[in-house]
């Protein structure tokens, strides 16, 4: 009776432990922000908030043109965002509803593109990416990832099992067109998986630091966590500064979190279980 009683408080207490193990970084890096570089590094380390903030924020953004970074990261992540939700809502539709020639084979192909490792993308992104005269251009960061295939087999799988077929042929037999049909049936129902995709295409595209490192030259042009590592030297890193930039790129990711982290679970479970 007492193990039956202890069990659940012993699993609370393993899971707070790990929590406040994955908080600290995030703590630290929040306290560091408001702390100047040889505070920092002083024994033993700072453990509370200090007031070089605004110091450290000016460093900031006399280094490097923070601002228009972290403009770029927002324009780049929502259009990712934006086109990823489209064409992988279309794909996933049409490779659940639809009957056309090579289908299965078309979608183990699709598949088969997760097996890949992301670095064997580098030479041919760059590449392709040059001949499209789209170096240090924000479009080469959102455009050729648009249709994932974990976005396709993930609302693929939503539509297969939480959008019933008859609700499809009723529309047609109504008149609704295959457009109207996705646009005012199909998407309203996807809210969950879409919802969820989205959020990992986000955080997905506001934390990419490869690809900006391939295909951006201008200072000017980087992303946050590009523009956070060009403050990186051997000597003189301003690491005060440094943390301010990553608690700041961190807060909206933060934010997004909370709001939609509900929303997330549901997407991710939703379909396992009838």
């Amino acid at each position: 009776m007492k193990t039956d009683r202890l069990a659940p408080w012993a699993a609370y207490c393993v899971v707070g432990v790990g929590a406040l193990i994955m908080l600290a970084p995030f703590y630290f890096m929040f306290v560091f922000a408001t702390h100047s570089r040889t505070e920092i590094f002083s024994l033993p380390p700072p453990m509370f908030f200090g007031d070089d903030f605004f110091n450290n924020l000016k460093i900031l953004t006399e280094r490097i043109p923070f601002w228009r970074n972290l403009g770029w990261s927002l324009y780049v992540a929502l259009a990712s965002t934006a086109l990823t939700l489209l064409f992988c809502s279309m794909a996933g539709y049409a490779f659940a509803m639809f009957n056309f020639p090579w289908k299965n084979a078309l979608f183990a192909l699709v598949m088969a593109t997760m097996l890949l490792p992301s670095f064997m993308n580098m030479i041919p992104t760059f590449m392709i990416m040059d001949l499209l005269g789209w170096i240090d251009q924000p479009r080469a960061l959102y455009l050729p990832g648009a249709a994932s295939a974990f976005g396709i087999f993930l609302m693929r799988q939503f539509v297969s099992t939480s959008i019933p077929r008859d609700l499809i042929e009723a529309a047609r037999m109504d008149g609704c067109s295959e457009w109207g049909i996705y646009a005012r049936i199909v998407v309203p129902l996807l809210k969950p998986a879409m919802g969820t995709l989205g959020l990992i295409t986000f955080i997905a595209s506001w934390n990419n630091f490869i690809g900006p490192l391939i295909v951006m030259r201008s200072p000017e042009m980087y992303t946050l966590p590009l523009a956070l590592r060009s403050l990186q030297s051997p000597v003189n890193t301003e690491w005060g500064a440094l943390m301010t930039g990553s608690a700041i790129a961190t807060i909206p990711l933060i934010v997004l979190f909370m709001i939609s982290s509900r929303q997330l679970i549901s997407g991710l479970t939703a379909g396992a279980v009838k």
